[in-house]
């Protein structure tokens, strides 16, 4: 069972994914910083200053005190049970741009697979077949010569 689990391991599939995972992780916090310091306050100019992680909807006060509450963190602070819209739009945000960002890398990936099988299948078509060989051209006399037989009998 050991060796049957170091097999596993060892398989390039689990290695590539435990790769993705590691650069996928790195890369989220990338996006994130992004999303929150570049993206969003560009949003947030265009729509009149709006800070979309203060967007957020109090559905019961809390014990501490009661609303309504300037920022979604003094209505948590406060022990207010909220629906956060704002930290919902921060994700899809965020969603929307590592989707653009894979695409855009995917898309770069497959233009230059592409390109390289274009360039490969020119350089086979550019260099011509070999000429053949003297067995070649006496297999196909023989050929011929047996096609012109049978045709006769």
């Amino acid at each position: 069972m050991l060796k049957e689990f170091q097999k596993f391991i060892m398989r390039g599939n689990v290695l590539d994914l435990a790769v993705g995972i590691i650069i996928g992780a790195a890369f989220t916090s990338i996006v994130n910083s992004l999303v929150n310091d570049v993206v969003m306050p560009i949003v947030g100019l265009i729509t009149g200053g709006v800070d979309f992680s203060n967007i957020f909807v109090t559905l019961k006060d809390g014990a501490a005190a009661a609303g309504p509450y300037a920022t979604l963190a003094a209505a948590q602070e406060a022990g207010a049970v909220t629906v956060n819209l704002g930290v919902f739009i921060n994700a899809v945000v965020n969603f929307l741009i590592v989707g653009l960002v894979i695409f855009l890398i995917v898309r770069s990936f497959n233009t230059a697979a592409e390109r390289f099988q274009k360039k490969e299948a020119a350089a086979a078509a550019a260099v011509p077949p070999p000429a053949p060989t003297a067995e070649e051209k006496l297999t196909a006399a023989i050929e011929k010569l047996t096609a012109v037989m049978e045709k006769k009998a």
